[in-house]
């Protein structure tokens, strides 16, 4: 029964070195094989871009997308697992940002999911277009994304539940304004795990913006940096692979499985926004 201690073997054609099958390739549309997470959870995204597949006694959730043009690539890796794509009933999204969230529209249109999203992720999501105070707007005005149908709006703390299964959002906007983070439990073996998928730490932005000209997005930057590092977080898992050395871990390269997992992806987070904001302190 899913979401106990069952086992939960991976499937034949799911990958067990799918590090080796990417070899230096981390584009966001190289084609990767699906590869088994933990429990009932899967990786379907490409080489450089976290899709994840979660299977439940109702049917599936999938979080993310990949861009547009990797859409058919993920449905094909949910076909590869043996699953039915008709078989997603829900969609969610980490952040409104065209690689990571360009294919939901037609992920939606191919297996008629609804779309979740966390508490300010849904107007960019709607429109496909990002928000004016993303700090990347100018260069995210350039791919623009296919509008996406919003169906549901999680509170911070809020959780959809599908098939006994509890997947919780936590409002983390360090990355982009409409950040998610997501929770859930996953068994295998006798070993019940809390996977955090915490989205990215990265303060980035377009040429022309300074954070220090806007201390109010540095604070919520902060904020979101400390929410993920008090998440639950037995398995981490990050947007992009390479945020959390995630295909070497899934092929047993790197231990799966880290203590103080998300506190160190959150402090590498501060780091990095703490050098940015010395660097423009300098060029001043």
């Amino acid at each position: 029964m899913l979401g106990s201690a069952a086992p939960a073997a991976p499937l034949p054609t799911a990958s067990t070195n799918i590090a080796a099958a990417c070899g230096e390739k981390d584009g966001w549309s190289d084609p990767a094989p699906p590869a088994h997470i933990h429990g009932h959870t899967w990786y379907v995204g490409t080489c450089g871009i976290t899709v994840v597949l979660i299977e439940t006694r109702a049917g599936l959730v999938l979080i993310d997308s990949g861009p547009a043009d990797a859409a058919a690539q993920v449905l094909a890796n949910i076909r590869a697992l043996g699953f039915d794509p008709k078989a997603v009933k829900w969609i969610l999204s980490t952040h409104e940002h065209f690689d990571h969230a360009g294919g939901i529209a037609a992920l939606q249109k191919a297996t008629g999911a609804q779309l979740a999203v966390g508490p300010f992720a849904a107007g960019a999501l709607r429109s496909g277009k990002s928000y004016p105070d993303d700090p990347q707007a100018a260069l995210l005005a350039k791919y623009p994304m296919a509008p996406a149908r919003v169906d549901r709006v999680l509170r911070d703390g809020g959780s959809l539940v599908l098939g006994g299964t509890r997947i919780t959002a936590h409002a983390t906007p360090t990355h982009s304004p409409g950040s998610t983070s997501w929770t859930w439990q996953s068994c295998e073996d006798g070993q019940c795990l809390t996977i955090a998928y915490a989205d990215s730490v990265n303060t980035i932005s377009s040429d022309d913006y300074r954070f220090s000209d806007h201390p109010e997005r540095v604070d919520t930057a902060r904020a979101g940096l400390r929410v993920m590092e008090a998440l639950p977080c037995d398995l981490i898992l990050t947007p992009h692979p390479s945020g959390s050395n995630l295909l070497a871990r899934l092929s047993g390269q790197a231990p799966l499985i880290a203590p103080r997992a998300c506190i160190a992806y959150a402090a590498a987070g501060s780091d990095r926004l703490a050098k940015r904001l010395e660097q423009e302190r300098a060029a001043k």
